[in-house]
């Protein structure tokens, strides 16, 4: 009997991003993965930006349309029940339990269970989230084999303070009078990680980083 690993792409935060969501595609066709695993925010850029240069949710909504039958979905904070109406894939559970061999995945946007309030988990078990949009470029395997990374990351402009203009949260933090926020422009990335399974133990085998650009290089 061959024992069979699965690999899962994940990635979060594409917020309507074009280019992100080719980009995070392509990688999952050139890895070979069998399950894209989205932590949330998918459609909608948020309340607080201005509409990015890349924008195009119908485009983003047609894109991952295509991959409906491998796609593991998690609700973000800016996901809505108008989002799931145009979808042909649920969006809105707040967490997903994914079996592993004898452990479990628990995949998570993060503005709710991250890893400072992680829920219940078993020794081996995988935590996943986003949301804050900060890469934390450590994944690794802890010493009972869970697969662990801190924050996936974000896809946006890779010049960009959580995607918005550096200047104004600079002026931000020097104390200078509020303005709208504007998103920023420029060449975007996606940040994600590919964790193995060994589906024979439950435990992962590898963590491997995947940063995709949109000068459609990939640097791990």
């Amino acid at each position: 009997m061959v024992n069979h690993s699965p690999a899962f792409l994940i990635a979060s935060d594409l917020h309507g991003d074009l280019a992100a969501t080719d980009a995070i595609l392509s990688r999952f066709e050139a890895e070979g993965a069998e399950r894209l695993i989205l932590l949330g925010d998918i459609l909608y850029h948020g309340p607080r930006n201005d509409l990015p240069e890349g924008y195009d949710p119908k485009a983003v909504i047609a894109m991952l349309s295509q991959y409906a039958d491998k796609l593991f979905c998690v609700r973000g904070n800016c996901d809505t029940e108008v989002d799931q109406m145009v979808l042909d894939f649920p969006v809105l559970a707040d967490y997903a339990v994914i079996p592993a061999g004898e452990r479990l995945i628990y995949a998570t946007h993060g503005h709710v269970f991250n890893t400072k309030t992680p829920p219940p988990l078993c020794p081996g078990d995988i935590l996943l989230h986003g949301h804050t949009h900060v890469p934390a470029a450590d994944p690794q395997i802890l010493p009972k084999g869970t697969g662990y990374v801190t924050d996936l990351g974000m896809t946006g402009p890779r010049n960009s303070v959580l995607g918005i203009q550096p200047e104004l949260s600079i002026a931000k933090f020097r104390g200078d009078l509020a303005g709208r926020y504007q998103w920023a422009e420029g060449p975007t990335k996606l940040e994600a990680v590919l964790f193995t399974i060994d589906t024979a133990t439950g435990l992962c085998k590898k963590a491997e980083r995947v940063d995709c650009y949109d000068e459609n290089t990939a640097h791990r």
